[in-house]
């Protein structure tokens, strides 16, 4: 089959299929005597196999790594449980990044007046110093502060 059916079959698009033969993390395919590629089933399979590994968010040199432990059939199963757990504790830190992310975030939206005076904490932060920044709403120098009621 030629790269666009290739591609239908596997949903990888054609120009990720072309990028991962330039990187070596599949074999090229073989041509046909017009220069086409093309796939075999065994192609497509591992296509899938890269497309579900992508949507699990491992990158492509994990990926090596699984097709390689993949094609060993003397593998140990200890092996793949070792990279699928490093993977999960490298996602359970981005998790916990972004939420600390949205958490300073909504700390100065909260902060935000939102109304026609043009003093903002969102933009106040943004424009200090990171060393110096923890993220804690500070009132504009010289502002008198709000009473609530």
């Amino acid at each position: 089959m030629n790269i666009g059916q290739a591609s239908k079959a596997s949903g990888v698009s054609a120009k990720m299929i072309r990028y991962y033969e330039q990187t070596g993390l599949i074999p090229a395919a073989d041509r046909t005597a017009s220069g086409y590629r093309d796939y075999s089933d065994t192609d497509v399979h591992m296509l899938r196999f890269i497309r579900r590994a992508r949507d699990l968010g491992f990158a492509v040199a994990e990926i090596s790594d699984l097709l390689g432990l993949w094609r060993d059939e003397t593998r140990q199963s200890a092996e793949v449980k070792r990279l699928a757990r490093g993977h999960i504790d490298a996602l359970e830190q981005k998790i916990k990044g972004l939420q600390d992310m949205a958490h300073a975030l909504t700390t100065l939206v909260n902060a935000c007046q939102g109304d026609h005076r043009p003093h903002c904490p969102i933009l106040q932060s943004l424009e200090s110093d990171p060393e110096d920044e923890d993220l804690s709403v500070r009132g504009r120098p010289g502002a008198v502060a709000r009473l609530s009621h």
